[in-house]
């Protein structure tokens, strides 16, 4: 996929800055250099109708520098009299000012091409040639000798060129354009440096159980400190960074100090429990990474037509080709968007996350079948665990649930859809109200963020308590949401003396995945590689929070084994105990020493 069109820019004749197929072949001249200073002075007038886009710009190697000896000229591709090739042109520093003729070079000396004096020296900043107000004395004399016209020497005409580098599309297309060339880091990075760890931190849990609740805090704080070193590291230099880092390294002793109490995941999945075993097995299951629309996304946000402005300012330029100044279709090039790439891209995203809602919907069920299998398996012995149940589960699911999984991961769509719309309306609304008090307006908006806030927590903790009943009875969604809302209801206590500490610890071990892989990317971000070359990447920023959410990801369906098989057990309890007036049946003694009274496990020992 080729990005630099987000990065490095259009010359005059509306070719991608490096570009091998352009005309001319622009191969390595990625640099995208503004010639006439005085065309990037006015498009920062206030009053002026020229836009920077429609300054007359060209392809080089690097930017030029203003000599202290004597002035040096930066002429347009040759083409027509100039019999010089490309790689001629840029060996001799873009300059074959001896070979013009007396009307070429009288109207270089107006700033008309083809050639073009270096008095203001400039700077690559994100492949574009940044001016500096401060001409060189000996070049602006020069020039003033031989005729030239005045200059603009204001500040304005640096503010420019920063204005256009700095702006929101310009600074987003290089974002977008990171991710493009960092493609190896976001797949070691966003893929198999989460799924290791993933891996890794399931083991953990299956051998050091009773002792996870410390390690996962101190690892917590251990890498949330070196994230935030390598921040300051890639320039987040400040001084309020300084002073987080100081704060975290006190929390770090003061959680390490004595918060964390008993283990409530220990009864749940501990070393002798025979659920826990499924862990192990069950993430091949989960491990459904949908890369391909994020692609289509980034190729949708590269494509786009090049077409030539509409400019009616004076732009008026040599053309080497016809031998005279001309002034017709001197306008500059720009990328238009048509509406139906918009359209293109939501919809990418709204599959996407449909895709992905189905998928972490389909492997929670799958592992909930799975789990409770074992739970009403009557105490059959389950020394060693098979992949049957797991093939079972799946198996079941395919063939009557697929309809109710669908159904669920749809509803979570639309609540999160309406929260994004909710979202750009505030927006706007607190655009509007600084213009004018409308305390109504943003109550408005407040208090129906807040309230969809509430109704997407709630519909995502129904519909992962719905596919575990569906997995144990085999009901319709809606069914299965009654069920599972009434258990909850009536074992409120019981199921909230778990699920507090042990998805507070599950959480952290999703974030200590997730920050590994941050380590990871900024370490592989720092080499040359992305440093130097076509691969610079602007900002390790956004790569890295992409990393970061895609590790999240990863680790979110990898912990859900865990998380799943603790929701499953529990309500698998509630359902046993409602069947039995309240006396389960299936349930081993441990788990009842956790979620039931002291009577109860007396009795059952007996």
């Amino acid at each position: 996929m080729h990005f630099a069109r987000l990065t490095h820019g259009l010359d005059f004749k509306g070719n991608v800055c490096g570009d091998k197929h352009a005309n001319p072949d622009l191969s390595g001249l990625q640099v995208r250099y503004w010639v006439n200073p005085n065309q990037v002075y006015q498009s920062g007038l206030k009053e002026s109708q020229f836009k920077i886009e429609d300054a007359r710009s060209i392809c080089l190697k690097n930017c030029p520098v203003a000599s202290e000896d004597s002035l040096k000229w930066v002429c347009d591709y040759p083409e027509g009299d100039i019999h010089l090739s490309v790689k001629e042109w840029v060996h001799r520093n873009y300059d074959y000012f001896d070979f013009l003729t007396p009307e070429m070079r009288n109207a270089s000396l107006q700033l008309q091409g083809p050639c073009y004096p270096v008095i203001l020296p400039t700077v690559d900043v994100f492949w574009s040639c940044q001016y500096i107000a401060r001409p060189s004395n000996v070049s602006l004399k020069q020039w003033q000798q031989m005729g030239g016209v005045a200059i603009s020497e204001d500040i304005l005409v640096d503010k420019s060129i920063h204005k256009f580098i700095n702006s929101r599309s310009s600074v987003l297309k290089r974002y977008v354009a990171d991710i493009g060339k960092t493609w190896p880091v976001l797949i070691v990075c966003g893929g198999i440096v989460p799924l290791f760890f993933s891996v890794f931190w399931l083991l953990m849990i299956r051998h050091f159980v009773s002792g996870m609740t410390w390690i996962t805090v101190f690892f917590f704080n251990v890498l949330i400190i070196s994230f935030m070193i390598l921040k300051i590291r890639n320039g987040i230099n400040s001084v309020f960074a300084k002073i987080t880092v100081a704060r975290l390294l006190l929390l770090a002793v003061k959680d390490s100090a004595g918060w964390i109490g008993n283990d409530a995941i220990s009864p749940i999945i501990g070393k002798h429990d025979p659920y826990y075993h499924l862990s192990g097995r069950c993430p091949l299951i989960d491990c459904h990474y949908q890369a391909h629309p994020y692609g289509d996304i980034c190729a949708e946000g590269n494509s786009g037509q090049v077409v030539q402005n509409n400019c009616k300012s004076n732009c008026c330029a040599y053309d080497l080709g016809s031998k005279r100044v001309s002034c017709d279709h001197c306008c500059g090039y720009s990328i238009r968007y048509t509406p139906h790439i918009g359209f293109s891209i939501a919809f990418h995203l709204f599959g996407c996350y449909w895709a992905t809602q189905f998928f972490i919907a389909c492997s929670s069920t799958i592992v909930a079948g799975s789990v409770a299998s074992y739970y009403w398996g009557h105490g059959e012995p389950m020394k060693d665990i098979p992949f049957l149940p797991v093939f079972s589960s799946m198996k079941r699911l395919m063939r009557y649930s697929l309809g109710s999984v669908a159904i669920g991961s749809l509803i979570v769509l639309l609540i999160e859809s309406s929260r994004c719309v909710l979202k750009s309306i505030r927006r706007k609304l607190k655009i509007s109200s600084s213009r004018s008090e409308n305390w109504f307006g943003n109550a408005a908006s407040i208090s129906s963020q807040c309230s969809l806030s509430c109704i997407e927590w709630t519909i995502k903790s129904v519909n992962r308590n719905a596919y575990i009943m569906i997995a144990i009875t085999g009901k319709s969604f809606f069914t299965a949401s009654a069920i599972a809302t009434e258990l909850i209801r009536n074992n409120i206590l019981r199921i909230g003396k778990v699920n507090v500490i042990g998805d507070v610890i599950l959480f952290l071990g999703k974030l200590c995945v997730s920050l590994s892989s941050v380590v990871f990317a900024f370490l592989m971000l720092d080499t040359y590689r992305y440093k130097s070359a076509h691969n610079k990447v602007s900002s390790p920023l956004f790569p890295v929070l992409v990393c970061w959410a895609l590790s999240y990801v990863v680790a979110t369906l990898f912990f859900a084994v865990v998380e799943m098989s603790i929701d499953t057990i529990i309500l698998s309890f509630c359902q046993d105990s409602e069947e039995h007036q309240g006396h389960a049946q299936y349930a081993p003694p441990l788990l009842i020493e956790t979620l039931n009274d002291q009577n109860e496990m007396q009795r059952l020992t007996q």
